[in-house]
């Protein structure tokens, strides 16, 4: 019997009788993170890894229905143990483990193998049937190093400020904000946030990881000398919004995965690109499903084709897996756009 089925709703487990990240209304919805594609409004009942409560009651409603479970403590629903396990991906973001009648599955969610100090590291976890994601599930996507990265974005806002240029990074409010903001070098200067940036700022600090102080960029009277010197970390929306006029003349930046692509910054229509993703890259995705042991692969979202061929290859019962999910993080309202 398969643990995990794919139903218009999203993916159910039969036995257990609920979903894990399901795209329409149901009953009970197992959260592996808060990103807008994987955690939705309108389900009766939520239940998280812990550390997620607050990012989920940030995004979907402080008074939703949420039962939470901290990481590696067992759940027994209907006979199927569930348990959550580290995904590295962005604050809260788990894998799900489900086992029942000596049949093990896991489902990935989104993940990076990279630990970055703003969430708990990834962790393995042995199972008979994995379900990965394949965001970047081509050859061509291998991450540097990530301080190699802060490192580039440091000597970028230097630069802009000796031409007297607000520095403005364009990057997703949730997870790659608050990662950006804990591994740069926070003492060149004043850092200002969008206003879909700072609650989810909050919600971090709240849960203990370090972040720089950062000011609403909304406070700050058009043409401040200070812009000049700011580093200013808002959504890929704001770009071409009537929000961005506050900064004067000023360079702008995309912080992304996909920024390893040609031609992608061209077409976002910014000055630099740093190539910075939450999801693994092509040898991260190879070495956490071997880490799993599991024989055969369900591949979701992203190069499922090229990952499924590669895995086949290697010998594992590989197969695709269609699901509703999207790119790391749902795209802001024409509102927040301009807050």
């Amino acid at each position: 019997m398969d643990l995990v089925i794919a139903r218009p709703e999203g993916l159910y487990c039969p036995p257990g009788d609920f979903y894990i990240d399901p795209w329409r209304p149901v009953e009970r919805a197992v959260i592996t993170h808060g990103h807008g594609d994987h955690a939705r409004t309108g389900n009766h009942h939520y239940l998280c890894a812990e550390p997620g409560a607050g990012i989920l009651r940030a995004r979907l409603g402080a008074d939703i229905n949420l039962q939470t479970l901290p990481y590696r403590e067992r759940l027994s629903h209907h006979g199927v143990t569930l348990s959550f396990h580290p995904a590295g991906h962005v604050l809260g973001s788990a894998q799900v483990r489900l086992e029942y009648q000596g049949e093990i599955w896991v489902a990935s969610g989104d993940y990076k193998v990279e630990a970055d100090g703003t969430c708990a590291p990834f962790e393995p976890v042995r199972c008979h049937t994995f379900i990965t994601e394949s965001t970047f599930g081509l050859p061509i996507y291998r991450w540097q190093p990530q301080a190699e990265v802060f490192g580039e974005i440091n000597d970028w806002w230097r630069a802009n400020q000796t031409r007297g240029k607000a520095s403005v990074l364009f990057c997703y409010a949730f997870g790659k904000a608050q990662r950006i903001l804990h591994g740069i070098d926070a003492s060149l200067g004043p850092i200002l946030a969008h206003g879909s940036v700072e609650p989810l700022n909050r919600v971090y600090r709240e849960a203990g990881i370090a972040l720089p102080l950062t000011q609403y960029a909304g406070d700050i009277p058009r043409n401040d000398p200070l812009l000049r010197q700011a580093l200013i970390i808002a959504p890929p929306s704001a770009g071409g919004s009537t929000w961005m006029r506050r900064f004067g003349d000023y360079s702008d930046a995309f912080a992304s995965g996909w920024m390893r692509l040609r031609g992608t910054r061209r077409r976002r229509g910014v000055d630099r690109g740093f190539v910075l993703s939450d999801h693994a890259d092509w040898p991260g995705l190879l070495w956490a499903i071997a880490e799993t042991g599991a024989q055969r692969v369900m591949v979701t979202h992203g190069s499922v084709n090229v990952l499924v061929r590669y895995l086949t290859e290697l010998g594992l019962d590989a197969r695709p897996f269609v699901t509703e999910y999207g790119d790391e993080d749902d795209a802001p309202t024409a509102a927040q756009a301009e807050a």
